[in-house]
């Protein structure tokens, strides 16, 4: 925690002023995205929908737009069913405790965890892939967590190197968080510059080798790929409103793009000649495109 204080990031997203609601945000937007993709868009989020009242009252379509090229857009729809409930629910304020948290939509026990204890200060440990890793190292003595999920004996583990009280809770998660992403990192740790290293199982060790290799999410030719420019072109027509393919079954519905375009945009390079239609079949069937009765497809509204 001392390391911390010295060598933290000054981050927007970390700021003692940062309401639960942003901090929700921040955590649901950077789950598997990077903070440098994360931080301009939280803090456009943030001053277009300071509170969850106002996420509640945007579209669909407005959402997505927004949500730009985060990736996982279903992420932003539950976002806004988590506004929504919250708005609806709990008189527009975050809820304070674990099981409260975790039963909002999208909301899951890292995301849970972490506004109780960085929003409230309540004693519970903070399990992200950083957190995991470091642990793992210096009381394990393990390169990396076996499981993609925390265990039983992980998270009690854990549990029981968390603080008691809030205030050093909070800060020790965001400390050993942080020691992860700059120093304990996941291919090239800074050993020499770990405040912890003299106490790391890890290090102690011999720094042994995980068993099996790693597994990491392909991208180029993926359906996720795929998904990602047909849902860039239907922001593009929503933003734009000018194509000729706009459709507009009301006066508030969203410009749209012709199947055909859709289909095109899905098409990859040497790709599998049914990957665009399962793409676009994907994208109805989530919820983040809508077909019209003439079969152009739009963003929700």
């Amino acid at each position: 925690m001392r390391w911390y204080d010295h060598n933290g990031r000054d981050l927007p997203m970390r700021s003692p002023s940062v309401s639960a609601w942003g901090t929700l945000v921040f955590e649901v937007m950077s789950h598997q995205t990077p903070i440098p993709r994360v931080q301009p868009i939280w803090l456009q989020w943030m001053d277009r929908w300071p509170t969850p009242a106002d996420l509640a009252k945007a579209s669909p379509a407005e959402v997505l737009v927004a949500w730009d090229r985060l990736g996982y857009p279903s992420r932003a729809l539950r976002l806004r069913e988590c506004a929504v409930v919250i708005a609806d629910s709990y008189g527009g304020v975050v809820p304070s405790s674990y099981e409260e948290l975790l039963a909002l939509p999208g909301i899951g026990p890292y995301t849970a965890s972490a506004v109780a204890s960085f929003s409230y200060h309540l004693p519970v440990p903070v399990l992200d892939t950083n957190i995991r890793r470091v642990l793992g190292r210096i009381v394990d003595g393990v390169e990396r967590p076996a499981a993609s999920t925390p265990s039983r004996t992980e998270l009690a583990r854990a549990t029981a190197l968390v603080p008691s009280d809030g205030d050093e809770a909070a800060a020790w998660n965001v400390s050993v968080m942080e020691l992860g992403a700059l120093v304990c990192t996941a291919r090239s740790p800074l050993c020499q510059a770990c405040p912890v290293s003299e106490v790391c199982a890890w290090r102690a060790a011999g720094y042994p080798a995980a068993p099996g290799k790693k597994k990491t999410q392909a991208w180029a030719g993926t359906d996720r790929q795929a998904r990602g420019r047909v849902m860039a072109a239907l922001r593009a027509a929503h933003q734009e409103g000018q194509a000729p393919s706009v459709l507009r079954a009301s006066d508030e519905a969203a410009a749209g793009i012709s199947m055909a375009q859709a289909l095109k945009a899905a098409t990859l390079p040497d790709a599998d000649p049914a990957q665009a239609q399962r793409v676009v079949d994907g994208l109805l069937r989530d919820g983040l495109v809508s077909l019209s009765e003439d079969g152009c497809l739009h963003l929700p509204h």
